[in-house]
């Protein structure tokens, strides 16, 4: 038989079967990742008590399981590897894979930083703050910190918009702007810039070690960030003074770092994966904290605990100070265009919120108030 010969009714039969069956299975084939199983160590820089380090297991649990344990957080408390004031230099060196904590706490290696989780009190929220970050050129001003200002070899992602922190634990009530003169008070951030403005005397303590130094007498005054992880630091154990409300965090998110080398090599859904989890514990993380927060604070009342407004004046000067602050610190450069840019963003969107939304004190009045 010649190449051009016809094939027989039988052989084409059995050739269109076995092309057919090879065609079914092309088609039915399931998409399956092909992307390489990781487990990495992943370090909080919060106690295992703290309702930070759940947020952090947040975070780690909605990975696992969108990856379908392609890609595994193995998360640890705040000292498993490393201290937490060390977890971002753990990071960059490759000892640590990822870390969840604050912008603030690498305020030291630039001040700069503290712009990109505790921010001025430009009249936003934290909401808002994630709202810049994404759509007002916030990540590309970070990106230029970490990767060209400061050359560190990190990815990093803002979620979980705080509500606004309490000015903190006293062991007699902050009545005046003048009560801060001499006053030791514990903070991170921008914030040390603003109270010490103020007159206090600042140490910057992780929160581990804050209830033992007011316990000893070391501070006289603390904040850290809510009720929950407050009572379970045990603050009211030391302090039955808990004032609310303040301009000195009033913008908070948390921050999720990775070294940059281990991420560029993950598989593109793998990256996705990180990204969109952080997004999605972003909202979960507030749901939750309004939730928690309400409930504990109401656990601290029946405690004991005196809780108090922070007094306008007190406010007001903290305003006055936040304007001092950034004219100094607004000499650098970099510094100053992460500030016009966040002014910018508030001027525009604030604005909005204002003139948009209602008072949600008036009808809470309504309802509620005996």
């Amino acid at each position: 038989m010649t190449n051009d010969t016809p094939a027989a009714p039988a052989d084409r039969r059995k050739f269109l079967k076995v092309a057919g069956l090879a065609g079914a299975g092309v088609i039915a084939a399931p998409n399956v990742s092909r992307a390489q199983t990781v487990t990495w160590k992943f370090q909080s820089t919060w106690p295992t008590k703290d309702i930070f380090h759940e947020f952090a297991l947040d975070f780690a649990k909605r990975v696992n399981e969108m990856s379908g344990g392609r890609l595994r957080m193995d998360v640890l408390a705040a000292g498993a590897v490393v201290p937490a004031f060390q977890m971002q230099d753990a990071v960059n060196a490759g000892i640590l894979d990822g870390g969840h904590g604050v912008s603030a706490y690498w305020y030291g290696k630039n001040k700069a930083f503290s712009l990109f989780g505790t921010p001025p009190a430009f009249g936003w929220d934290a909401n808002n703050f994630l709202a810049w970050m994404n759509y007002g050129g916030g990540y590309d001003l970070y990106n230029e910190l970490v990767g060209s200002v400061l050359k560190l070899n990190l990815v990093g992602f803002l979620t979980g918009p705080m509500p606004c922190q309490p000015l903190g634990w006293f062991k007699k009530p902050i009545e005046k702007p003048e009560d801060f003169k001499g006053l030791k008070y514990r903070t991170v951030g921008l914030a040390a810039d603003l109270m010490k403005e103020m007159g206090a005397a600042i140490t910057i303590l992780p929160g581990g070690e804050i209830v033992p130094a007011l316990e000893r007498g070391v501070i006289d005054g603390a904040e850290f960030n809510n009720p929950s992880s407050d009572s379970l630091l045990g603050f009211q154990d030391v302090s039955k003074f808990y004032m609310l409300k303040s301009f000195h965090q009033s913008a908070e998110s948390f921050e999720i770092i990775f070294n940059k080398k281990r991420f560029d090599s993950l598989a593109a859904e793998q990256k996705a994966i990180i990204k969109y989890a952080a997004e999605s514990a972003s909202s979960d993380m507030l749901w939750k904290a309004l939730d928690r927060y309400s409930r504990d604070l109401e656990a601290l009342r029946g405690r004991g605990v005196n809780i108090i407004a922070t007094p306008k004046s007190v406010l007001d000067a903290q305003l006055a100070a936040w304007n001092r602050v950034i004219d100094d610190l607004s000499k650098d450069p970099f510094f100053k265009k992460v500030v016009d840019s966040q002014k910018a963003w508030c001027k525009r969107t604030v604005a909005f919120e204002r003139i948009n939304e209602i008072d949600g004190g008036a009808a809470y009045d309504h309802f509620f108030k005996a």
